[in-house]
């Protein structure tokens, strides 16, 4: 059952930090913070699905005033516990529809997390609701995965990711629909658990497409957070896509 948190409810936002701590490596984390310092370029920057701050507050941290929207409120709890966690302004909504205050130079979505939006209209609303935010001349950063079909032979559905004595996890493709879910299998005390978190994959072109349809346009495109150049064997990218300064 689905709470008012949505799939990042009281009990998965207990543990979200150490599941996901290769993540919040220092190796992984400073090179998304200089770049995200450097595109806001002094202004504001605003978080969708700010989640615990794995970013915000680093971001932060190096003097980038942050703001942030998400639907859960057990995750923005565990951010407010942090150092510096009741600094940051969280509006708690649908990153593809909610309003907050005032013009950002920088918007970012990050750890594919355009995919918590599991439907085309929902990901095209994002795109419009981020340029609604965005001041002249701001930019939209986004990081997510290439989707991983080429793993999948004939009849296949299934890809996994993780395997061990204790947990397993698989992605489940629909490629008629692009939709898929990430799926895990964890025994904890001797005892199973089972979640199912839904996604829908998007590709890059698809991505541009939505940004020229909130008036966005491509800015740049990086296989990784370095900015190693984007070719057919990435596994992932992070795209940024400029709102144009209107001329006087």
């Amino acid at each position: 059952m689905i709470d008012q948190d949505g799939y990042f409810g009281e009990r998965v936002a207990a543990r979200y930090d150490e599941s996901s701590a290769d993540m919040a490596d220092p190796a992984v984390v400073e090179p998304v913070v200089d770049t995200l310092v450097e595109l806001a370029d002094g202004g504001r920057a605003l978080e969708l699905g700010i989640g615990t701050g794995r970013i915000a507050l680093p971001l932060a941290a190096r003097g980038v005033a942050v703001q942030g929207i998400d639907l859960s409120r057990a995750m923005v709890a565990r951010l407010r516990e942090k150092p510096g966690g009741d600094a940051i302004g969280v509006t708690i909504g649908d990153f593809a529809t909610t309003r907050v205050e005032g013009a950002f130079s920088v918007a970012y979505l990050v750890f594919n997390t355009i995919m918590n939006l599991t439907t085309q209209a929902a990901q095209v609303a994002c795109f419009r609701n981020v340029a609604a935010h965005l001041q002249p001349g701001g930019r939209f950063v986004v990081e997510v995965m290439m989707p991983d079909l080429r793993r999948l032979p004939p009849g296949q559905d299934v890809v996994p990711f993780h395997v061990s004595e204790t947990r397993w996890a698989y992605d489940l493709y629909d490629v008629a629909t692009q939709s898929m879910s990430s799926n895990y299998v964890e025994v904890v005390n001797g005892r199973g658990g089972f979640r199912s978190i839904p996604f829908r994959y998007v590709w890059p072109a698809e991505l541009d497409l939505m940004a020229q349809m909130a008036g966005l346009r491509l800015w740049d495109r990086w296989a990784n957070w370095h900015h190693e150049p984007f070719t057919s064997e990435s596994t992932q990218h992070v795209s940024v896509w400029e709102k144009p300064v209107l001329p006087d």
